[in-house]
C-alpha cells in the first residue's frame, strides 16, 4: 500500500506541475529504475537486516516507481482536458483539481497495475524468505516453507510442493483478476 500511495503522490505532482518539479522527480525515478528491482530490494534488506518489517521498508523504497510513472503518464494527458481547464477557470486550487478531478480519472490503470503488482510483492517476499532475508521462523511464509523442505525433497516432496503450488495458484488468480479488470476498463472507455 505504501508504494502505491508514494508513487501516486509523486506521479500526480510531477505530471500536474511539470517543469522543474517534473524533471527533478523523474530523475529520482530514473536513479531508482537504473538498478534491477529485486537486486535493490535484496541490498536494502541486507543492510537493514532480515525480517518482514525490513522487507516492507525496502519495498516502499523501491516499488513506488512503477506507480509514479503510470500515474504521471495519465496526468500528462488529463491536465490538458477541458474539465481541468474549466476547474482552473472556476478558481479551484491545485489540491482540489488534483484530488477531485485528476486522480479519480487516472485511477483505472493504477488499480489494474496494483493487482498485478500484488503478485510481484508476494513472490518477492517468498523469494526473500527462501533466501533467509524475508520472514524469519517461526513465521509461516511460503518461501521459508519451501526452504525448510528443500533438504527433504526426495523423501517428502509434499513439504516443498504444496507451498509452491499455493504461490502459483494465488499468482494465477491475481493475474486473472488483473486481466479481467483490464478488459472491463477497456470496455468502459
Amino acid at each position: 500500500m505504501a508504494p502505491l500511495v508514494i508513487g501516486v503522490l509523486i506521479g500526480l505532482t510531477s505530471g500536474y506541475f511539470g517543469g522543474a518539479v517534473d524533471a527533478l522527480m523523474m530523475r529520482l525515478v530514473d536513479v531508482t529504475v537504473a538498478f534491477p528491482f529485486f537486486i535493490l530490494v535484496i541490498a536494502i534488506v541486507g543492510v537493514l537486516g532480515p525480517g518482514l518489517s525490513n522487507y516492507f521498508i525496502a519495498l516502499a523504497l523501491v516499488a513506488w516507481v512503477a506507480y509514479a510513472r503510470l500515474i504521471r503518464a495519465e496526468v500528462l494527458v488529463l491536465r490538458r482536458a477541458e474539465f481541468i481547464e474549466a476547474a482552473r477557470t472556476l478558481g479551484f486550487g491545485h489540491a482540489v483539481i488534483l484530488f477531485r478531478h485528476v486522480l479519480p480519472n487516472a485511477l483505472g490503470p493504477i488499480v489494474i497495475y496494483a493487482w498485478t503488482d500484488a503478485l510481484l510483492v508476494i513472490l518477492a517476499g517468498a523469494s526473500l524468505g527462501f533466501l533467509g532475508l524475508g520472514a524469519q521462523p517461526p513465521t509461516a511464509e511460503w518461501g521459508v516453507m519451501i526452504a525448510d523442505g528443500q533438504p527433504y525433497v526426495i523423501q517428502a516432496w509434499w513439504i516443498c510442493f504444496f507451498p509452491g503450488l499455493a504461490a502459483v495458484t494465488l499468482g494465477l488468480g491475481l493475474i486473472l483478476v488483473s486481466d479481467g479488470l483490464a478488459r472491463q476498463h477497456q470496455v468502459v472507455q
